[in-house]
């Protein structure tokens, strides 16, 4: 029987630009003496998927959430409920806390988040659909980005894990050249 896919050749999802980039970053983070994590909402798993594309990733790579309700964000990964209720699921401050929630409960060196509005529905004119905030926690400290994409939900997704990996790709290049 013929396998689906070559083992010479990248998987269908993430594509052959980001697989590459993750397997730029999982080379960096083990290189680094580094494992992350992942909480999710509006990517639905798709940074993990990403992430665990590359052969060989459970070197570095712990777990992957999906909280994408506020009742899990708040109890898998201790998002505080003023958070949740008063600058919201997408905000930078719930992304910053899911990031260092999901380093702290799965016990990873660094926790990447990502939550947004992928549409069609669910913008205001305050959070438009296309708002996205990705945040990396690590050595004590948050990065988050905001962004606001323009597309279909599935666009806004793959954007988002672009983003999600640019985040971390950044925090790792501060760490020494590769």
């Amino acid at each position: 029987m013929t396998p689906l896919i070559q083992q010479d050749t990248p998987p269908p999802f993430p594509g052959p630009a980001l697989f590459e980039k993750a397997s730029s970053l999982g080379r960096r983070l083990r290189e680094l003496d580094l494992t992350i994590s992942t909480a999710e909402s509006l990517t639905g798993g798709l940074v993990s998927a990403a992430i665990t594309s590359v052969p060989g990733s459970s070197a570095y790579f712990l777990a992957g959430l999906n909280t994408y309700s506020n009742q899990s964000k708040y109890r898998l990964l201790e998002v505080p409920w003023v958070v949740l209720n008063t600058a919201g699921a997408v905000s930078p401050e719930c992304a910053r806390a899911m990031a260092s929630g999901v380093s702290r409960l799965i016990g990873s060196d660094l926790g990447l988040s990502t939550t947004g509005i992928a549409g069609p529905d669910g913008g205001s004119e305050v959070k438009p659909v296309g708002l996205v905030y990705v945040s990396l926690y690590g050595e004590g400290r948050h990065e988050t980005k905001k962004e606001i994409f323009s597309g279909d939900r599935h666009t806004v997704a793959f954007l988002a894990v672009e983003a999600a990996l640019d985040l971390l790709a950044r925090f790792l290049d501060e760490r020494r050249p590769g």
